[in-house]
């Protein structure tokens, strides 16, 4: 909230302009103790004048020429003491401690710049009006402790400003802080809290044109998230927001590589409503770009005919192993390549199972290209999630996909067939008599 203005009650612009060639004259002359003497009492009587220019040149004169005398013990000290003085206008100290931060660039090695940062930190610590400026020097100093190696530290100083409640500050400085927050938190591995973080943005901001670079830059460290937690669905979630930018639609490598990306992890993503919905809007998508084998791919996961996986291993393989999250050697992308087969066995399990009401074990195996233990599991794990039903005979070697009906559902199934048998003889019996009528008719004329 910004301060009421005070009534100036007189002018020292006057008295600060005829003072001013005395004292720069003191400094440089190397009795800087009598030129900040002298600036004191000038400093004295534009605060009880509540004369807010005057006051703002003087104290950014007091940050001027202890940085000329480079004498930053001093700066740091006439920092505290002029924001502790009774009376001092908020504007005016605001800007002195913007005048300080200029000179943090400038500091001649890096102890002096940690203390004055220090000093800075100190003195906007529960100011409302100085809010923003320790926003700005806390991230200098997490950008240093970072560039030091340490991670954790500079993500915990980053943690304490809460810069969503700031009102001052600018929104997309505030979303830039934010994502900050985010960025340091994944690289310290703390994805709870980066997960926390992230919900305090808005993702309708991004639909401004001008914020497209931050949309972009949210939507990587939500990725990284995502994969680390292995949710493939929300991962194409965020590779089609990705794509929606006009800056990567106007640019077809990175349109290209988004969509691709979509298709890929819809593909990984285990087979539910959200899921089945999701992979056509990206097959619409996929036809937008020039990806097709992509885009076949996908389509053989739409279509409901079985796949064989050493020949989806042949076909897309070579192009699939190109993408970085299948072509790395890590952990990770070994368990997405699995989770693709995974993927292809489930798609044909629920073929079958639409397909089929009775199918012996052997020949499951056969349509899989799986061994029988790896039948039952899969069968097992798609019986539990609900998407199929199915019961497995296992002396017999049969496994039954047709739900067993409860005897009303059968007896009602049964009325139904036989309304319906009795309406098709009784319209059957009317159309015979039609034409015998008209035959009749017919043979009279």
């Amino acid at each position: 909230m910004d301060e009421p203005i005070q009534k100036m009650e007189k002018d020292c612009s006057a008295i600060v302009d005829a003072q001013f060639p005395e004292i720069d004259a003191a400094a440089k002359s190397g009795n800087l103790t009598k030129a900040l003497e002298l600036l004191l009492g000038l400093e004295k009587q534009t605060r009880s004048s509540a004369d807010l220019a005057s006051s703002t040149r003087v104290l950014k004169h007091f940050i001027q020429l202890t940085f000329e005398a480079s004498d930053w013990k001093l700066m740091q000290e006439y920092i505290v003491l002029l924001s502790k003085k009774h009376g001092q206008l908020k504007q005016a100290i605001t800007k002195m401690i913007q005048e300080s931060m200029e000179c943090l660039d400038k500091t001649p090695d890096m102890k002096t710049k940690l203390e004055l940062l220090d000093t800075l930190r100190t003195v906007t610590d529960g100011k409302v009006y100085l809010e923003v400026e320790r926003a700005r020097v806390t991230r200098t100093l997490a950008k240093i402790k970072e560039d030091e190696g340490n991670i954790s530290d500079a993500a915990d100083i980053m943690q304490d400003l809460q810069v969503e409640t700031f009102g001052s500050m600018e929104k997309r400085e505030k979303t830039d802080f934010i994502l900050e927050q985010i960025r340091l938190c994944l690289l310290k591995r703390d994805y709870v809290r980066a997960n926390i973080i992230s919900k305090k943005i808005s993702i309708r901001y991004f639909k401004e044109t001008d914020v497209q670079d931050l949309k972009l830059r949210y939507y990587d460290l939500m990725i990284e998230y995502s994969l680390h937690e292995n949710e493939y669905l929300n991962v194409c979630k965020h590779y089609r927001q990705i794509y929606d930018t006009p800056i990567i639609k106007e640019d077809p490598a990175k349109a290209k590589k988004a969509v691709e990306n979509a298709v890929l992890f819809v593909v990984l993503a285990p087979f539910d409503n959200e899921q089945s919905d999701l992979i056509q809007r990206v097959y619409a998508e996929a036809e937008e770009v020039d990806t097709a084998v992509y885009r076949d791919l996908l389509k053989c996961f739409i279509t409901t005919e079985l796949m064989r996986w050493p020949m989806i291993e042949k076909i897309y393989g070579p192009t699939l192993g190109q993408n970085p999250a299948l072509a790395g050697s890590d952990e990770a992308s070994r368990k997405r390549l699995k989770e693709l087969h995974n993927r292809v066995v489930e798609h044909n399990i629920r073929v079958i199972a639409k397909y089929y009401t009775r199918i012996s074990t052997k020949r499951l195996t056969q349509l899989l290209d799986l061994p029988d233990k790896d039948c039952e599991g899969f069968l097992s794990k798609l019986v539990v999630s609900k998407t199929i039903y199915a019961k497995i005979d296992r002396p017999a070697g049969v496994v039954s996909f047709a739900k067993s009906k409860h005897p009303n559902e059968v007896l009602n199934e049964w009325s139904q067939d036989i309304n319906g048998l009795l309406g098709l003889i009784e319209k059957t019996c009317h159309l015979i008599t039609k034409e015998e009528i008209i035959h009749s008719i017919t043979k009279v004329i």
